[in-house]
């Protein structure tokens, strides 16, 4: 049996490391796999790899449901495929619907006795196992509504703020200065032969560590500071 993590963060601002240590604390020999926000899209290639790769008897270890779905619709198909395909699913927060739990309410099934009485008795069992299914819809669904919760209680509270006359985010035109760009800036002003120093462009943006792009606009605001236009 294989062990695997999956963390996934939805925001440039999560950290994904809270969910891998919680997964490692847990299990610790688990192979982790994550993804990220990319910018632009929530894009999740090595979950999707993770489904191809599992086999029967391989385990899946999640900090808690919602990382493993974007939306309580596709949470649930994924984990009924999962478990018909014999992969064992853990949700550290959630565990009352582990693949375990859920097997163990199969398990408990009532068993038939091979007469008239087993109409009744299958009946029973679909209803155990129709509620077995809804508490893993449930878990689903409270996930998905804590993500859409959270997002209006940010959107009302940035309304709240501006209309409050509190500026929300970098004011245009603003310089947004960090230890790295003060060092990045340093570099320059001391190396670049513009400034003084021996170093064309290109040689003091490799010094620095830098972008092109980070390169020139500090380089920008070092003729403006000094005032070389």
């Amino acid at each position: 049996m294989t062990i695997y993590g999956y963390a996934r963060i939805s925001t440039p601002k999560q950290s994904i490391d809270r969910q891998i240590r919680n997964i490692k604390t847990a299990y610790p020999k688990a192979i982790i796999l994550q993804d990220e926000f990319t910018g632009t899209k929530l894009s999740r290639p090595n979950f999707d790899k993770l489904l191809k790769i599992v086999v029967e008897g391989d385990m899946i270890v999640f900090d808690s449901v919602s990382r493993m779905s974007r939306n309580a619709a596709d949470g649930f198909a994924v984990y009924q495929e999962l478990y018909n395909r014999g992969v064992e699913l853990v949700f550290l927060k959630e565990p009352q619907i582990n693949t375990q739990t859920y097997k163990k309410a199969v398990a408990s099934s009532v068993k038939l006795t091979g007469t008239a009485v087993d109409y009744i008795l299958e009946g029973i069992n679909k209803y155990l196992m129709e509620l077995a299914k809804e508490q893993i819809r449930i878990a689903f669904e409270q996930a998905e509504k804590e993500v859409t919760d959270l997002h209006q209680r940010t959107k009302e509270g940035i309304i709240t703020a501006r209309l409050n006359g509190k500026q929300i985010g970098q004011q245009k035109g603003a310089k947004l200065t960090t230890k790295k760009s003060i060092a990045a800036k340093e570099i320059i002003r001391i190396h670049l032969i513009d400034f003084g120093g021996s170093l064309n462009n290109a040689e003091c943006q490799r010094l620095a560590g830098i972008s092109r792009n980070s390169f020139y606009k500090y380089k920008q605001e070092l003729v403006l500071e000094q005032g070389q236009f």
